[in-house]
């Protein structure tokens, strides 16, 4: 349930922001095609790790 919850997050993230990255990129007069990959891979890993981590922190009560 967590890992599932964790991945349906991190596509909704990675779709964002793989539209909102390269528009940025081409309004700031930068490559998109060559730049976005590293900041789309950042964004993704990073909330697909801490989505895991939150949901399972939440689910199993360890913040309390």
């Amino acid at each position: 349930m967590i890992i599932g919850c964790a991945m349906v997050t991190n596509l909704v993230f990675a779709g964002l922001f793989g539209i909102l990255i390269p528009l940025t990129l081409d309004k700031l007069k930068a490559d998109p095609a060559v730049a976005s990959g590293v900041f789309l891979t950042t964004v993704t890993d990073t909330v697909g790790f801490f989505s895991f981590l939150g949901l399972a922190t939440w689910w199993f009560g360890l913040g309390k």
